[in-house]
């Protein structure tokens, strides 16, 4: 017994008609939410590092959390749908990476609590350079129903940030092995190699959003 009030109201031929062609999930619009979400939290990965302010900080663990129950909606979305726009592997891409920026930007953060570490020039550095790569991510997917052949180049200037990132990474730790205090040596480039492998997430979802920039252009 159907005990949907407004499903029962749609004429039969209405009903029919969405179970064979059912409605397609708005896609764009999930990735350019998720994008945009993962953006604000590398913002506030820089304040933090301005700052050290220890409430920033939890700000940041509290959107992973948010982070980890969009990626499951979005992925449910992605499992149940029945057509989608672009190829299945390119939105499921683009989800988990997305989401793997925002983990490493909480485990930047866990790591320095755990180890007692304040933030330092280039941590700021690179956090900066991620939030950059992160905020071309939300233009690009936000775009995507717009102004696809324009998400290409925002795609770029994401890998553009990532390869800054990875410049600023050889730059720290090059530095940061000089002395022998190697307990502090090893506790930083912790830290470091955290920043390192969000900009590397940051490059995995622009090769995700080129592959769907190309195949809709």
């Amino acid at each position: 017994m159907d005990t949907n009030p407004s499903e029962a109201n749609k004429p039969i031929f209405r009903r029919l008609y969405e179970r064979v062609f059912p409605t397609v999930a708005d896609f764009f619009g999930m990735l350019g939410e998720q994008s945009a979400n993962a953006a604000e939290t590398t913002r506030l990965l820089v304040e933090f590092m301005e700052t050290g302010d220890v409430t920033v900080s939890q700000r940041v663990r509290a959107d992973e959390h948010e982070a980890d129950r969009v990626k499951a909606s979005n992925l449910g979305v992605l499992s149940e749908a029945f057509s989608t726009p672009i190829d299945r592997e390119d939105i499921h891409a683009a989800i988990m990476t997305l989401d793997d920026i925002v983990n490493y930007c909480k485990s930047t953060v866990v790591e320095m609590d755990v180890l007692g570490l304040k933030p330092d020039k280039h941590s700021l550095e690179m956090a900066m350079h991620l939030r950059e790569g992160a905020e071309a991510l939300a233009r690009g997917f936000g775009r995507l129903g717009t102004d696809p052949a324009a998400a290409g180049g925002d795609a770029a200037a994401a890998r553009k940030a990532e390869r800054t990132v990875e410049k600023a990474y050889r730059r720290a730790i090059a530095e940061l092995f000089q002395g022998d205090d190697y307990l502090h040596m090893f506790k930083r480039r912790e830290t470091y190699r955290h920043l390192s492998n969000a900009a590397d997430r940051v490059s995995d979802a622009a090769a995700a959003l080129d592959n769907i920039v190309v195949k809709l252009c």
